[in-house]
């Protein structure tokens, strides 16, 4: 285990108790824990931001299956970026949707720019990217890519 270290921090009482109520609901048994998250997950923001760095991703996304040539396309654009695709999931939702959920790694930038033209093809009726890299234990961070 790394060597953990102490240091002081100063907040305004409504702040904190603020803070403390938040933490309490999402599960935290204590501040340190949950101030560790908060930073892993800046490092993490951080990290995605610069658009070279290596990152892994979630693509989910919610497509019609009767839109012609939809699934030709989802499929061709898939093929062209094999090496940042590590998994793919199918299930049929209804006579009409199907559901899919892409496991990406490679830059931001070129996640970031699949999951766009993925998600801009006439058919495709809602999705959203969420990426991590490896700086944290877990992240909240995501690009949310909306489509009525």
């Amino acid at each position: 285990m790394k060597k953990l270290i102490r240091f002081g921090v100063s907040m305004e009482e409504n702040l904190l108790g603020q803070f403390d109520k938040l933490i309490t609901k999402k599960g935290y048994t204590n501040r340190s824990e949950a101030i560790r998250d908060i930073v892993r997950d800046k490092l993490v923001d951080e990290s995605i931001q610069d658009e070279t760095g290596k990152v892994f991703g979630a693509l989910v996304y919610l497509y019609d299956h009767h839109k012609r040539e939809l699934e030709k396309q989802l499929a061709n654009l898939q093929h062209k970026h094999f090496h940042n695709i590590i998994s793919t999931s199918h299930v049929h939702l209804d006579h009409d949707h199907c559901f899919e959920v892409i496991l990406l790694r490679g830059d931001a930038r070129i996640l970031k720019q699949l999951s766009e033209k993925l998600l801009s093809i006439n058919g495709v009726k809602h999705g959203k990217l969420t990426l991590t890299s490896s700086l944290g234990k877990q992240s909240n961070s995501s690009h949310h890519i909306h489509k009525h």
